[in-house]
This record gives structure tokens, C-alpha cells and sequence, in this order.
């Protein structure tokens, strides 16, 4: 299977120069679906820590690169919305959140805030024993013992799967778009907005500067107020204006 993908072809949350060259990294399987971004892209044409595929395997065999808290070793791991990405050795921290557009930015964070990520809860279920399953955003599952939770609902975890925050899914939550036309904006749900039939529900959001948005559910988030406080730092979409952003040609020299 071929481990490169055209860069006209990635997903628009994927934060690459699409005209710079014909082919990027492709990512493994693994979590947030098709909307993970590899490692290796984070490194290469986000930070512009490495310049090629080699210069991140040898980055990330020192075991200083973590993700939600792991040591990572595999540069095409997926990244996506929400995930904490650390490099230990500069003392940086970042969240993974989704700028204006639906891109994948990195927010600095504080190493205190990196100990736990957020999750939306898209799933719910019975597990044997009585307790329930959530299902999140990313594939991760964890197991509840009450059914206080519901689907649209964001918890906070740690890195043991420790509950530490829940945020409900309802009027007057602060929510972000992280899809759509309005992906990357923020305010407070208005109104749930209840779709007869299969079409999917709607959300009306309301802003400070009195404009607000119109937007499907699915698309946001609910968020909390800490996740807004670090937007004085400027976030990190690409290496930096008139960067130049590498071909992934597979090969060893890369």
C-alpha cells in the first residue's frame, strides 16, 4: 500500500501547502479517521523542526515527542482535533485545535494544561457489568459507571481516562465550529435547533460582536473558557510565510 497521498487530495483540515509539491505523507491508521494529520507533517511543514522523513524518525527515537502524553516513534501517526503534542526537550506544549477554515493549528499551552485533552462524546452504549461506554470524537472509548453523559456532550480526561471536567451539550455552552464555513469561530449556543426526519439538526451560536452563525450540530464542540484564554498567542498553521515545505518522496535520504 502505497504510503503517499497527493497533496490536492488531503483532507482541507490538513495544514499543507497544497502547490508546492505533488505528493505528501499519507497517515497510518489510526485515531480521528481520515482527519488525522500525520506526525511527521506537525514536524515538517507546521513547526519546520525537521526537513525530511529521516531527520523526524531520529527526532523521534530520542522519546522526547509526546502525544497525549506518550512517547511516539512512528512519524505517520495520525494527529488531530484536541490532541496535546509536547516536545520535552524545548519545554513547548501545544493543543491541537482547529483555526479559521478548519485547519489544524497548534495553541501553545501550558505544561499544567498539557496533563488532560478534550473529547466530544459521539457515542454511548451498554457495556456487560451495567456500566456505560463512551465513545469520542477520536475512536478513543472509555467506561462510565452512571449515565449522566450524552452524545454532543466534551469531557476533559486525563492521561489514565480519569474524568476531570464535562461540559453538556445545551443552550448558553461555549462551543467552537471545528467544520463548516464558520470552522474556527467561537460563541455560545442560542438554540438547539431540532430537525424532523434524517436531516441533521442545526445550532444557532451567538458572538460578542452581535453577528453569530448558523451551523450544523455535528460541527461543533463544547468547549471551555480555558480553551480560548491562550488565543493572545499567536497559533502555529504552517512553518512560517514563504516557508519551504519538503516532497515526500519515500525515500531513506528524505
Amino acid at each position: 500500500m502505497s504510503k503517499h497521498q497527493k497533496r490536492l487530495s488531503v483532507p482541507d483540515s490538513w495544514p499543507v501547502e497544497r502547490k508546492t509539491a505533488t505528493f505528501t505523507v499519507k497517515a497510518d491508521a489510526g485515531p480521528h479517521g481520515e482527519q488525522g494529520v500525520p506526525l511527521l507533517i506537525v514536524l515538517r511543514d507546521v513547526l519546520g523542526y525537521v526537513d525530511s522523513r529521516k531527520e523526524a524518525r531520529y527526532a523521534l527515537n530520542q522519546g522526547t515527542v509526546l502525544v497525549n502524553g506518550e512517547s511516539l516513534d512512528d512519524e505517520e501517526r495520525p494527529i488531530g482535533m484536541f490532541d496535546i503534542v509536547e516536545f520535552e526537550e524545548r519545554d513547548e506544549h501545544y493543543r491541537v485545535f482547529p483555526d479559521e477554515g478548519g485547519r489544524l493549528a497548534l495553541s501553545p499551552i501550558d505544561a499544567g494544561d498539557a496533563d488532560s485533552k478534550l473529547g466530544k462524546i459521539v457515542g454511548k452504549g451498554q457495556v456487560p457489568g451495567g456500566n456505560t461506554q463512551l465513545a469520542l470524537h477520536d475512536g478513543h472509548t472509555l467506561e462510565v459507571e452512571d449515565g449522566e453523559y450524552a452524545g454532543g456532550d466534551s469531557i476533559v480526561i486525563d492521561h489514565d481516562d480519569e474524568i476531570l471536567a464535562h461540559f453538556p451539550y445545551e443552550e448558553g455552552a461555549l462551543v467552537t465550529a471545528v467544520r463548516g464555513q464558520h470552522a474556527g469561530e467561537i460563541g455560545d449556543i442560542e438554540e438547539i435547533q431540532v430537525t424532523p426526519g434524517s436531516s441533521p439538526n442545526n445550532v444557532r451560536v451567538s458572538q460578542d460582536d452581535g453577528e453569530g452563525f448558523e451551523t450544523i450540530a455535528e460541527y461543533v464542540v463544547v468547549i471551555d473558557e480555558n480553551f480560548v484564554e491562550g488565543d493572545e498567542e499567536e497559533t502555529v498553521t504552517t512553518a512560517g510565510e514563504g516557508a519551504e515545505v519538503a516532497e515526500d518522496t519515500g525515500g531513506d535520504g528524505e
